[in-house]
């Protein structure tokens, strides 16, 4: 026989006990790989939206935690487009509003953004119904198609926000997650709505490239040193698109809180694991004390024991990683979510999740196998 169907042998004459202990696996890897893949996918969708567009640098308010709550004036505009070596550079406001649906009562998080109707960001649209926003659209919207099939609005249809009735005049797809999940306005529009005229949460830049431009550090160093024609700074905060998404304060939290609870997680499924070996060894003190009377090593009795440990570890692995990828997916189509990630899981995250159960199965396996190889063919003599 071979050593593995041994293994296998042993696990299923206790049938419901496997069972529940590679479930318990499964739990804590399928909600690791779950958070971990979610905030991950919320961290490439802010970077390919900015990538996408070639968007080099972002400027928001110096010392500010979150870009919402940045505040520049806008005509900051004018003094980063006279530096040399910035191609394009544009005003943006972001805001986050509930919308109400008037049928159903529930409300959902509409992440707003605010553009000049001439902006290079629209270049990166499809327009799939209506048209575009055009100058003098101030109480006009142009919703992403996933937010416009959650709210079930189509172009001509009125689109209440804090108490305002806005004409969507169109719905857009966008390569963005992020965007086609939530709403663009007029700038001047989106100002006067949230009660912020004259002012921006930040700006895009795209640089110049070539033989002789700056390089993206030196212009972002000058962008920091920016002054008024008074000789006040404007402070900025200016940081190249990569370092500005893993610097994002929403983005560490979405990182530190799916840590923390895959952490939680994996120590319970490292418990399991654990009490399931240790009565698996109690259980059967007889047969490993015979299996070391006909001449089985020590090493060989932690082999079997770890080795079942990390079957059970691997099957449960592989049922989490599977209910992962199925509950991500159901999750990101829920209207509160689904304009804020996507459904797909790195592979990445999926391997790490599979190396973690082996891990919880290592270590819950270590110290009853530690226990079983330390008894004695005597024991067995003893044993009930």
């Amino acid at each position: 026989m071979w050593f593995s169907t041994f293994l296998l042998k042993n696990l299923l004459r206790r049938k419901t006990r496997t069972l529940l202990t590679s479930c318990g696996v499964a739990v804590a890897v399928g909600t690791t790989i779950a958070l971990l893949g979610l905030s991950e996918s919320f961290e490439n969708g802010t970077l390919s939206a900015l990538e996408k567009r070639g968007i080099d640098i972002v400027i928001v308010e110096r010392g500010v935690l979150d870009q919402l709550s940045s505040d520049l004036q806008e005509n900051a505009v004018d003094y980063v487009a006279a530096l040399p070596g910035v191609s394009k550079v544009e005003p943006a406001l972001v805001e986050l509003m509930g919308y109400t649906d008037p049928n159903t009562g529930n409300t959902i998080n509409v992440l707003l953004q605010g553009w000049r109707t001439d902006s290079f960001q629209f270049a990166e649209f499809e327009i799939i119904e209506g048209r575009p926003l055009q100058e003098g659209d101030d109480k006009a919207i142009l919703l992403g198609v996933t937010l416009a099939e959650n709210v079930k609005k189509h172009a001509g249809d009125t689109f209440v926000l804090n108490e305002e009735e806005l004409e969507v005049v169109g719905v857009f797809e966008s390569f963005s997650t992020f965007e086609s999940g939530g709403a663009i306005m007029p700038l001047k529009g989106l100002q006067a709505m949230s009660f912020r005229e004259g002012s921006v949460t930040g700006f895009p830049v795209i640089l110049e490239h070539g033989p002789g431009a700056p390089t993206v550090a030196e212009v972002a160093e000058q962008i920091n040193q920016l002054k008024d024609n008074e000789g006040r700074s404007l402070n900025l905060l200016a940081r190249p698109s990569r370092e500005y998404t893993q610097e994002a304060m929403h983005i560490k939290m979405a990182h530190a809180m799916a840590l923390m609870t895959s952490l939680i997680a994996v120590f319970v499924g490292g418990i399991g694991m654990l009490n399931t070996m240790i009565m698996s060894v109690v259980e059967r003190v007889r047969e490993i004390s015979i299996l070391r009377a006909i001449g089985w090593r020590k090493s060989r009795v932690v082999a079997m024991i770890l080795g079942e440990s990390l079957i059970l570890s691997a099957v449960g692995g592989v049922l989490g990683a599977i209910g992962a990828v199925v509950l991500v997916s159901l999750l990101t189509k829920l209207p509160t979510v689904a304009g804020f990630m996507t459904g797909r899981i790195a592979p990445q995250v999926i391997f790490e999740g599979f190396l973690l159960a082996l891990a919880v199965g290592m270590i819950g396996g270590l110290f009853p196998a530690y226990r079983a190889a330390q008894l004695m063919p005597s024991e067995g003599l003893r044993s009930e």
